[in-house]
């Protein structure tokens, strides 16, 4: 939907993203299997299956957030706020909206798998923490000793990515909390020099961490749904 607006451009597959999403999909139709045969009293299955569906919606967008960011970054060109074109400061815009809503949106699609985590393995992680997130989930799995295969693997991951995450959760901190996340590197520029000029931040370097955000939320909901549709095919659909 997004990418719509930026007319046909080229894209490379994103292999990781594909296998994950086909997970999901297989997830969701034993799901619907289930629905047709038990006809789902409880509408716990209905449920999964429409969250998942949703997860499979915000890893879409959360990847062409991705792909637009690093579409508009290639048309600025300057290296300083004071020496952009007015057009140039329009795609710099566009760059940093696009930016942020895919930081924001890599830590909103973790806490909605964390959701489903709960319901799917009955974690009762609102007992711990009324308002949890995915971190808080995966505590769960340690907690309570369940699937440890499972929680094993996704505290690898989630450690692979620990660097990343943090400059990430930092700048969605800033963001949501305290200021512009841009505008923070302006900030400290100006405690440097008050009348220097004000150097654009690390686009390449920014755009990288987001790409490893979306690698890291690929590998985690291949896991959690490979994993979660061997428990189901071995031990049917119980829940």
């Amino acid at each position: 939907m997004l990418l719509s607006l930026l007319g046909e451009m080229p894209r490379q597959e994103n292999v990781l993203m594909k296998t994950a999403i086909e997970a999901m999909s297989q997830t969701n139709k034993l799901l619907r299997e289930e629905l047709e045969k038990s006809e789902d009293p409880t509408h716990d299955f209905r449920k999964l299956e429409i969250w998942t569906r949703g997860l499979i919606s915000s890893l879409y967008e959360l990847e062409q957030s991705w792909t637009a960011a690093s579409f508009f970054r290639k048309l600025v060109i300057a290296g300083y706020m004071d020496d952009m074109t007015i057009q140039e400061q329009s795609e710099y815009a566009r760059y940093v909206y696009f930016y942020k809503n895919g930081f924001i949106r890599v830590f909103s699609i973790l806490d909605k798998l964390g959701t489903v985590l709960n319901e799917l393995f009955n974690l009762s992680t609102f007992k711990t923490k009324p308002h949890f997130s995915y971190f808080t989930v995966l505590r769960q799995f340690a907690y309570y000793n369940l699937h440890t295969e499972l929680a094993s693997k996704l505290t690898v991951i989630k450690d692979e990515y620990k660097y990343t995450l943090n400059v990430l959760r930092k700048r969605r901190n800033a963001e949501i909390h305290y200021m512009n996340s841009e505008m923070q590197d302006d900030l400290w520029q100006r405690h440097q020099g008050l009348h220097d000029r004000v150097e654009l931040e690390d686009l390449d370097k920014h755009l990288l961490d987001l790409k490893l955000g979306l690698d890291m939320v690929c590998k985690t909901m291949l896991t959690v749904f490979q994993y979660t549709n061997d428990l189901f095919i071995q031990k049917g659909m119980k829940m």
